[in-house]
């Protein structure tokens, strides 16, 4: 999980490079060369758009810079962490969900993947089997008992 992480933001901060140094002086040239810049909306939106890409590739950097800084062994093997796969159960209804916990750029809601910063990421980080975990929701406080979890380290093991 990790290294596809990695993978996928290189991949995004190659992809914006480019634009940043090939595509974006281009169409800037091709608005100058329209003339007037004061009333050039091309001009004006590639500008915003060239604004965009660098504060982007800033952030992705600096994201890709902290998951080369992770080190799967320092992860606690016992414990709801980054890249823990985790299923819970609401105490209220017995339903169950599972979860993967991850950092805000690679979310993807529909399989199951939330930030560690969300309101339920937070609430389960350093849980362990059996403990529970309580949120405090606009519609009233949840409850979830963590019942199975595969750590990053035990995920990392299981590859290699």
């Amino acid at each position: 999980m990790l290294e596809e992480l990695k993978t996928k933001l290189g991949e995004e901060i190659e992809r914006l490079s480019r634009e940043l140094n090939v595509t974006l002086p281009k169409v800037i040239q091709t608005a100058v060369e329209h003339g007037d810049l004061r009333e050039n909306s091309e001009y004006k939106a590639a500008l915003e758009r060239q604004q965009f890409v660098q504060a982007r590739l800033g952030h992705l950097t600096r994201r890709l810079g902290e998951l080369s800084a992770i080190d799967p062994e320092h992860i606690p093997a016992d414990r709801v962490g980054f890249g823990s796969r985790v299923t819970v159960e609401d105490a209220k209804t017995g339903d169950r969900d599972t979860y993967a916990l991850v950092f805000g750029d690679d979310i993807d809601v529909d399989s199951g993947q939330i930030s560690m910063a969300s309101p339920i990421g937070r609430a389960l980080l350093g849980k362990k089997v059996g403990e529970e975990a309580t949120l405090s929701l606009p519609r009233g406080e949840r409850t979830l008992k963590v019942v199975e979890l595969v750590t990053l380290p035990e995920m990392v093991g299981e590859k290699g």
